[in-house]
């Protein structure tokens, strides 16, 4: 029997990684002379799977967002991991935003990428199996079209391609 190869698309991300990011921004935003003497926070809640940031105006609070999108994507993380909540004044005349953070894919959006899977017309498999889909074929070369052709898509979740097998 031909072997077949199979890999997993899911919304994982390196938790390790996160945290070193907001970690940096934290540092960074220290040493900043537009923060000097201004008071911010940065909180990540772990277990609520939420980021909240506080800044003394609108201006300092969209660059505390480009802060942490640049160091997110320095540390090889997508700026989509991050689903904006809500923006609110704070106490003491402060502003805030709360994101949530994405890890997974939601069951409409792996239905769709499914589907397109299927468009492809290629000999492949994909299957939905909890927060990640399974996509088997006999060929890598098709396994290696679909994830291109994924990966070329505009997609809610910060897709990741992995287990190739």
């Amino acid at each position: 029997m031909a072997k077949e190869y199979s890999f997993d698309i899911s919304a994982k991300i390196d938790m390790q990684s996160f945290k070193n990011a907001i970690n940096l921004v934290d540092k960074e935003v220290a040493n900043r002379y537009d923060f000097k003497g201004t008071p911010y926070e940065i909180n990540y809640k772990e277990k609520d799977k939420l980021l909240v940031l506080i800044a003394s105006s609108d201006n300092k609070l969209d660059a505390l967002k480009d802060i942490v999108i640049a160091k997110l994507l320095k540390q090889d993380l997508s700026s989509k991991v991050l689903e904006e909540l809500k923006t609110e004044d704070s106490s003491g005349n402060n502003r805030k935003v709360t994101f949530k953070i994405v890890d997974y894919i939601e069951s409409k959006e792996a239905k769709k990428i499914a589907a397109e899977i299927k468009n492809l017309k290629l000999k492949v498999t994909a299957q939905i199996e909890g927060d990640s889909i399974r996509v088997k074929g006999a060929k890598l070369d098709d396994l290696q079209k679909v994830i291109a052709t994924i990966r070329s898509m505009e997609w809610e979740a910060p897709l990741v391609f992995e287990n190739m097998r």
